[in-house]
């Protein structure tokens, strides 16, 4: 069973005691904008999970029904073995995902913020279309496919409480598990640290297989990609390297390198486009942290603005089966507007003004036509009138003013 949305509840009240604790120690792991960002980045991933997950589910029961091996039956070691084998199979689906092009553009919105806090767990991707390649042995070996939806809820269940600065390291329990300590590592683009600690229960693989490595207290970590987001638009940062590889693909002269720029590893581009479009060098002894000044008002927007977003992609992803397939889709696409348009308005966009007035027009014109329960229609009346309100009194404070973006210090 997919345990993921019960644990829904427990993530947000984790994330309320990390931020009672960051209050308390003063500590600076939050921002506003960050961490909104990557929770809608979190809903949107799971709101394309819905259609995504309908073909590699597919092709796991149609290989573990003609091609398994054995018949496993449920067994308290049968599910310890899935759990293991699951983290294992995971460990070479997450190390190829920083190590080939194609991969890592869909796992880089993961590793885009600069933060790294209990809110940067929940920044999945909505385009990781080959993952699930790596789990076929599983079928092969006879484990049905009920088993490894529970033991892939548990392995992502138990990765949430890892993406934490305020936890130390563990003694020996650094030897065999992943932890914030070596998870920070994970997550950091310090030279020493990057590429590192791929393992997503058992840090034990990393240790067999070379890719481990140890936080350092000469060495703090600094979080983000070396080539930088610097955007809050949450389709932005799902696309950004595809669109990347994209034009390099473009740019290339060779059709071999077309077709090879997809596969190589990370980072790698063909001699001639590396010459004529070269990109920037890192250079993280100036790094600092992407950032847009927002004033007061504007932060109580925006958070009013993502919490409709995220309460109408919950209210989805708990209910898919409520809705038709056409309403589905209408919900995703609304959830998907209105994240890239809260985006430029967290980035003090001139341009957010109009797509929030077609926003709300739209919401007003679905009220007209269709029927919803009466809670859900109030909790968009109010909504609507709270932000619209908003909009109305502090029009030029919050979007149309055109404040330029800066880097906040680290």
């Amino acid at each position: 069973m997919n345990l993921i949305l019960y644990a829904v509840p427990i993530f947000f009240l984790l994330i309320f005691i990390e931020l009672f604790l960051e209050k308390n120690k003063g500590t600076d792991y939050y921002r506003v904008n960050d961490s909104i960002n990557s929770l809608t980045a979190g809903v949107l991933s799971r709101m394309t999970g819905i259609v995504k997950q309908l073909f590699p589910l597919t092709i796991y029961i149609v290989a573990y029904e003609h091609l398994a091996l054995f018949q496993m039956e449920s067994s308290w070691w049968m599910w310890v073995t899935a759990f293991v084998l699951y983290d294992f199979c995971y460990y070479w689906n997450h190390r190829l995902g920083h190590e080939m092009n194609i991969l890592w553009a869909a796992h880089v919105v993961h590793h885009s913020s600069e933060e790294y806090n209990l809110t940067t767990a929940l920044r999945q991707s909505g385009s990781s279309f080959f993952s699930w390649i790596f789990y076929l042995p599983m079928a092969i070996l006879g484990f049905e496919p009920l088993v490894l939806i529970t033991v892939g809820s548990l392995n992502l269940i138990y990765q949430f409480w890892v993406h934490t600065r305020h936890i130390p390291k563990l003694g020996w329990y650094e030897w065999v598990f992943v932890t914030p300590s070596n998870h920070r590592v994970h997550h950091a683009q310090n030279q020493i640290y990057i590429d590192r600690n791929y393992g997503g229960v058992f840090i034990i693989w990393d240790r067999l297989f070379g890719s481990f490595q140890e936080e350092l207290e000469a060495e703090k970590p600094i979080y983000g990609i070396r080539k930088a987001l610097k955007s809050w638009n949450p389709l932005w940062a799902n696309v950004h390297v595809y669109a990347q590889l994209g034009k390099d693909c473009w740019h290339a002269k060779r059709w071999q390198d077309k077709l090879l720029i997809w596969f190589k590893r990370t980072g790698w581009r063909p001699a001639d486009v590396e010459q004529n479009y070269p990109l920037s060098k890192v250079d993280l002894t100036q790094f600092r942290k992407f950032d847009v000044p927002l004033s007061l008002i504007n932060k109580w927007y925006s958070l009013i603005q993502y919490s409709l977003l995220v309460f109408v992609g919950l209210l989805l992803i708990m209910n898919v089966s409520a809705f038709t397939l056409t309403e589905q889709v209408l919900v995703v696409l609304f959830v998907l507007y209105g994240s890239i348009s809260a985006g430029l308005v967290l980035e003090n966009n001139p341009l957010a003004i109009y797509l929030e007035w077609i926003k709300y027009s739209l919401i007003m014109v679905s009220l007209m036509i269709y029927t919803l329960p009466l809670w859900i229609e109030w909790t968009l009346g109010v909504s609507i009138l709270i932000n619209g309100t908003l909009l109305l009194c502090k029009k030029a404070d919050i979007i149309t003013t055109t404040v330029p973006m800066v880097e906040a210090n680290n």
